[in-house]
């Protein structure tokens, strides 16, 4: 029996952001949009447990959870607070290290891992970030740069899976490798991309996913 796969965008992005991914998988998965990701603001709650509690609400017990960027803390925030909802959680680039989270620092990691997105990308994330609005991703961030990732993986009692792209700056694999430790989990770095693994390596993630929610493919 395969568990149910819940997709979480990364901030400002929405359901599409997966599709190349789901292209790939061989099993149910749904993608739940929220404020900031995937959503505009509308005076809600953007803190991370606010949002975890609405993530719940859309999950079936023994779920996969996927967070991708920023989302990573409330997939993470969700299994703590709900852990029969939750089976295994799979971590892409996660952000969350606090001694790196000022403004400058994350607009520095920012550039240089936008630097190494491939041009096609830019028409579907502009048009995925103004409909989420600029607003709502600020008011998220905002949110989501003061939320101890660190501290927060130790409490975990899931498989977890930590993803990262080589030239992903905003998720160093010092880091990656910390949130993995944290938990007993595992930390990988993909072939190839930056700090959009979920349109650049839909297949490697989906194979990561299979594993997770316990589809073992010959070969």
């Amino acid at each position: 029996m395969t568990a149910p796969v819940v997709l979480v965008p990364g901030l400002g992005l929405g359901p599409e952001s997966y599709a190349p991914t789901q292209r790939h998988l061989e099993i149910p998965s749904t993608v739940v949009t929220l404020p900031g990701y995937g959503e505009p603001f509308d005076h809600d709650d953007l803190e991370v447990d606010a949002l975890a509690d609405r993530l719940a609400k859309q999950v079936q017990p023994g779920s996969v959870l996927v967070g991708h960027s920023a989302s990573c803390h409330v997939v993470v925030a969700a299994a703590l607070a709900y852990p029969d909802l939750v089976s295994a959680l799979i971590l892409l680039g996660p952000t969350g290290d606090v001694s790196a989270s000022s403004w400058p620092t994350l607009a520095g990691r920012w550039v240089r891992s936008a630097v190494w997105e491939r041009p096609y990308l830019v028409p579907t994330l502009a048009k995925q970030y103004f409909r989420t609005t600029f607003s709502a991703m600020a008011r998220a961030e905002q949110v989501a740069r003061h939320y101890d990732l660190a501290a927060a993986m130790p409490k975990v009692g899931v498989p977890t899976v930590v993803l990262r792209c080589p030239h992903d700056h905003l998720c160093p694999p010092q880091w990656a490798q910390r949130v993995a430790d944290l938990a007993g989990g595992e930390a990988w770095t993909l072939s190839t991309g930056s700090h959009m693994p979920v349109l650049t390596n839909g297949r490697e993630l989906a194979a990561f996913i299979h594993r997770a929610a316990g589809v073992y493919k010959a070969g």
